[in-house]
Formats: C-alpha cells, sequence, structure tokens
C-alpha cells in the first residue's frame, strides 16, 4: 500500500510538471512571437525621421508621440509617486487600524476598475466638469490614480517584508516614528519600493483608453500647455493606425508598437538590475 501510495505520488508530480512546462513553453512561443513580429514591422520603419519629425496625418515621424508618452509617464509618476508611497507606509505602519484597512480595501478596488472607466471619469471630471478640454494635466492626473494603488501596494510589502527586529531595535534607541519610518525602514528597501515606481511608470506608459478620454490627439509637439492642448503619444498611433489603409500608416503604428516594447523591457530590466544591485550591498 505505501509502495503503491509513492508511485502515485510520483506520477502525478512528474504530470504536474509536465502540465506547467508545456504552459511555459507555450507562453514563451507566444512572447517570442510577438516581439518577433513588432520587429520584423518595426525595424524597417526605424530612420532618423521618426524621432525628429512629428506625425503628418497617417506619415511622417513619430517626434510628438514620443514627447508626449514621456510627458503623461512622467507626471503620472510624479503624481502618483508621492501619494502612493505615503499611503504604503500608513497602511504598513498603521495595520490594525480600521480606516488603514478601508484604505487597503479601496486601493484593492480601484486595482480592479477597468482603466476605461477611468478615462471616463476624468472625461467628466476634468475634461468637461472642470473646463480644462483635453490636457496633459487630465491625462497624467487620470493615469496617476491609476498606478497609485500598485505603488501604494508595493511600499506596504517592501515594508512588512522587513524583519520586526530592524524596527525594534530602532525604537529601543528613542529613535521617533518619523525617523524610523525614513531614516531606517525607507532605506533598508528603497530597492523595492523603486522597482515599484519603475513598474507603474511601465503601466502607465501601455495605456490607451484613459488618454482617448483626457488627452485626445494632436499632430503637433506640445508647446508648453497644461490644460487646453491635446497631446499625441505612442499607444494612440499603434490603436489607430494600424487600422488605416496605408502602408506609412501600418510602418508608425508598428514603429509605435517596437518602441513602447523597448521602453517597456527598458523599464523592467532595469528595476530587477537595480534591485539586485541594492540587495547586494
Amino acid at each position: 500500500m505505501a509502495r503503491y501510495r509513492y508511485h502515485r505520488r510520483r506520477i502525478l508530480s512528474l504530470l504536474g510538471w509536465v502540465v506547467c512546462g508545456g504552459f511555459f513553453v507555450l507562453l514563451g512561443f507566444a512572447l517570442v512571437d510577438i516581439l518577433v513580429e513588432i520587429a520584423a514591422g518595426g525595424f524597417p520603419a526605424l530612420n532618423t525621421k521618426l524621432f525628429t519629425e512629428p506625425t503628418q496625418g497617417v506619415s511622417g515621424g513619430l517626434a510628438n508621440a514620443i514627447e508626449g508618452t514621456a510627458l503623461l509617464t512622467a507626471g503620472s509618476v510624479l503624481i502618483a509617486g508621492p501619494i502612493g508611497i505615503g499611503t504604503g507606509i500608513y497602511m504598513a505602519e498603521k495595520q490594525e487600524r480600521v480606516f488603514s484597512r478601508v484604505v487597503r480595501f479601496m486601493a484593492d478596488v480601484l486595482v480592479g476598475i477597468p482603466s476605461i472607466v477611468l478615462g471616463l471619469f476624468g472625461y467628466i471630471t476634468m475634461v468637461v466638469g472642470l473646463g480644462w478640454h483635453f490636457s496633459v494635466l487630465a491625462g497624467a492626473i487620470t493615469l496617476a490614480i491609476m498606478i497609485t494603488p500598485y505603488i501604494a501596494r508595493t511600499t506596504e510589502l517592501a515594508l512588512l517584508a522587513l524583519p520586526g527586529s530592524l524596527r525594534e531595535a530602532a525604537y529601543a534607541l528613542g529613535a521617533t516614528e518619523p525617523v524610523v519610518v525614513f531614516r531606517v525602514l525607507l532605506p533598508s528597501c528603497v530597492g523595492r519600493v523603486l522597482t515599484g515606481l519603475l513598474l507603474a511608470m511601465a503601466l502607465s506608459m501601455g495605456e490607451t483608453a484613459p488618454l482617448i478620454y483626457t488627452v485626445g490627439w494632436s499632430n503637433y509637439t506640445w508647446n508648453g500647455h497644461l490644460t487646453h492642448e491635446p497631446l499625441g503619444y505612442l499607444t494612440y498611433v499603434i490603436w489607430s493606425f494600424i487600422n488605416e489603409p496605408f502602408e506609412s500608416a501600418h510602418q508608425l503604428a508598428f514603429a509605435a508598437a517596437l518602441l513602447i516594447t523597448f521602453f517597456a523591457l527598458a523599464i523592467t530590466l532595469g528595476s530587477r538590475l537595480i534591485l539586485s544591485r541594492l540587495d547586494k550591498s
């Protein structure tokens, strides 16, 4: 009987490894196929004009879209970063309080809201309600609302992963709560917090639906107005130009997809490199 159970467990274990390995191979093939398809369509479209000229209808370059994506991504992280990190600190340090549980629940709910719903919220409140029209500020705030819970939860988990003895030793030496948090705990998990910020940046960079409602689209580069000025961005080029019946539009769409993929991979790999180096130090 014992031998039968042993062999049964071995067979089930082997079967589990085979199934997991099969799914891993399928996902790997899908990822490689996507990357090859993007590279095959995007690399032929790379040239100097792509980075120096704005779009002209469904042709031209992507200077305006690259600039707009950088502005929206940086703006959303600058807004969401302090709020998300502060919220994460509160949830970690006051985790037993009722309000902390409410904030954690609201953050989890916000993660599950579709981004297009957040875009509609931004359109109603900022584009129409505040009269900002399509603008970089409306788009950045909408993206910030979307990525704030990710930053908050990443910060909370980073702080909770620290050993309790670190916090206890700081308090035993007479340190106040702000000193413990900002001089002891945060420096000890800065790599994980920074990783959360970078991954949130990659997430906001790849969004389209919220920006259609709040930023619109423009063939021109940014003139420096936070409101009342639509903006170009790479994900709109991918979403819109691929449906046009022109070869130039398809080339721009694949080039935009290649740039977005490159930026996202660079951010992801950079965050892992930073985390590994900070962990070693």
